[in-house]
């Protein structure tokens, strides 16, 4: 014991092992134990960004996806916009055709009209021929 307390004195100690230390042996544990405790926290941090890149890597897809989605639909609704337009002109046109075609049949039916009233002027002037006889 004397000789430990005057090897003690002088920063020399022995371990478990009757191994002579520069460290305490509780020192040398509690460093051994700070080792493995920061070993275990460098694994887990490395675990941590590891699983926070994974992350980011499915949010990035996730954003990608849903940006192409949005462009689809941005695509489908000018598509309906065009089409919109594209009927409404057509209607325009058929409108259009509908008026003309009105515009005719009133023309045809006066003259369908006068064409009657001179049939009938000529059949009253050849009754009135045939009667003269």
């Amino acid at each position: 014991p004397m000789a430990q307390a005057a090897l003690g004195s002088a920063g020399l100690h022995f371990d478990e092992l009757n191994k002579l230390r520069v460290l305490e042996p509780e020192v040398a544990a509690q460093t051994a134990q700070l080792r493995e405790e920061c070993r275990a926290f460098v694994d887990k941090t490395a675990e941590f960004q590891k699983i926070v890149g994974s992350l980011i890597e499915l949010v990035d897809q996730l954003a990608k996806a849903a940006e192409s989605e949005k462009m689809k639909a941005i695509g489908a609704r000018n598509l309906l916009k065009s089409i919109a337009k594209q009927r409404e002109a057509q209607e325009q046109q058929l409108q259009a055709l509908i008026a003309e075609k009105k515009m005719q049949l009133e023309r045809y039916r006066t003259e369908y009209e006068t064409l009657c009233k001179i049939e009938a002027d000529q059949n009253e002037f050849i009754d009135q021929f045939i009667f003269q006889k």
